[in-house]
Parts: structure tokens; C-alpha cells; sequence
């Protein structure tokens, strides 16, 4: 279940994951769904199923997990109370989606963990301050782990710093190649802001979202394993 977007890439990058699902898992049916800007709804994804895990294709645990989508299943449960639901976790954290955003950073020419690169990690943003520090979380976690000069976490909307305001800090502060890494599942809005504005901030290199990369998949599989089984412990976590 996708938050969903009017721009038709967001919709085409969430089939594409679904689709490397499909080709790892044959045997397991998977539909999408959506909050909401695009069909199918909740409701019409679980039309005619009698058992389902609902997986949020989500990257951190803000409202739309924690209230919207346990809404939704209210209510189609309330119309079919003889339907079993599995409720799955956000795809984030996880240390796999880390590894996808520094696949994404190579694509964009960025050696993984270069010693001479600020690393921006930017996320949607939420009003929920919990999502907020997780990433957060992210990136000091990353900038642990790795020899990155830095790794600050930043925001493009509801709270700061922005994308923006964190390489020119960060350019500011003397460094000398600055890279940014959208912690976004799909291409929209936000993707095309960010590149364009951290770019013309000064940005040297801006990766991709983190789309259908395979390390997505694999983590998605891993959430549907817990769902359905919830002694499932991650291999990887």
C-alpha cells in the first residue's frame, strides 16, 4: 500500500518494485493499493480475498502509517469481518536501504563511503517528530558505519533543515564535495525539488530516488515474512 501521486512516474516506479516482488515470489499474489491521488483503494485491492498482508510502501512511521492506514483496514474489516489481515511494517528503518542509497550514490558517480564526500540525507519530511528523528537516526547511524566526511539528515517540508539549507551549510563549513541521497521510494514533487534546488545551491552530485532497486524487494519480502509469520525475525536488521 503506496501513499500514491498524481505524477504517473510514482505510480510506474511502485509497479516496478512490485514487479522484481512478483519475479523473486511467484507463488505469492500481490496487488497494489493506494491512500490516496490514485486507484486501486485499500477496499477494492482486497476485493474478493478472504486473507492479506498489507505491507505500507512506506519509508519511515509517520501519520499515514500509524493512523491512515489502520484506518483503512477498519473499515474494510467493518464491512467484511470474516476477512484476516495481516498488517505489515514500514519498509524503514532498515539497514538495506542504506545499501540501495549508496547503490543509487555510485550511479550518480559517488564512491560508497568517499572520506572526501558530505553525504545530505533527505527525507519527505513529516509533522510527526518521531519520523523525523528516525531519519535522522539514519544518517548518524550511516555516518558511523562508513568513512563519509559527514551525513546530515534534512527535510523537504515540515521541518528543517531543508535540502538546501544543509549544502550550503555544509559548503560553509569548508566541504568540498557534497552529495545528496533522497530517502524517497518514487520520483514526484519532492525528488524534482530537491534535485533542483540542491543543485543550484551547490550540490556536486544528486542520486536517484530509491525506486524498484532490489534491495527494496528484498526488504519487502522480509516485511511480508513478519507479517504472516510474527516470530520472523530480519536476517539483515
Amino acid at each position: 500500500m503506496a501513499h500514491g501521486s498524481r505524477d504517473p512516474r510514482a505510480a510506474a516506479t511502485v509497479e516496478d518494485l512490485l514487479d522484481r516482488v512478483r519475479r523473486t515470489r511467484p507463488e505469492v499474489p500481490v496487488r497494489t493499493a493506494y491512500l490516496d491521488h490514485a486507484p486501486p483503494t485499500l477496499a477494492m485491492a482486497l476485493s474478493g480475498v478472504a486473507e492479506a498482508a498489507v505491507l505500507p510502501l512506506l519509508l519511515t512511521e509517520a501519520y499515514h502509517s500509524r493512523v491512515d492506514i489502520p484506518g483503512a483496514l477498519a473499515e474494510a474489516t467493518a464491512r467484511r469481518p470474516r476477512l484476516r489481515v495481516h498488517r505489515g511494517a514500514t519498509l524503514g528503518p532498515h539497514p538495506l536501504l542504506v545499501t540501495a542509497l549508496e547503490r543509487r550514490l555510485a550511479e550518480a558517480g559517488v564512491p560508497p563511503g568517499d572520506p572526501g564526500t558530505a553525504v545530505v540525507l533527505v527525507s519527505a519530511g513529516s509533522s510527526d517528530p518521531r519520523a523525523n528523528a528516525a531519519v535522522a537516526g539514519i544518517a548518524a547511524d550511516w555516518a558511523g558505519r562508513r568513512g563519509w566526511r559527514s551525513v546530515t539528515a534534512a527535510y523537504a517540508s515540515a521541518t528543517g533543515p531543508t535540502p538546501q539549507e544543509a549544502v550550503l551549510r555544509l559548503r560553509r563549513s569548508g566541504a568540498t564535495r557534497i552529495a545528496v541521497a533522497p530517502y524517497l521510494l518514487a520520483p514526484g514533487h519532492f525528488a524534482d525539488k530537491i534535485r533542483r534546488e540542491t543543485l543550484a545551491a551547490g550540490a556536486d552530485a544528486v542520486a536517484d530516488v530509491l525506486g524498484a532497486a532490489p534491495e527494496l524487494a528484498t526488504v519487502l519480502l522480509e516485511r511480508y515474512e513478519q507479517a504472516v509469520h510474527p516470530g520472523a525475525r530480519s536476517a539483515t536488521a
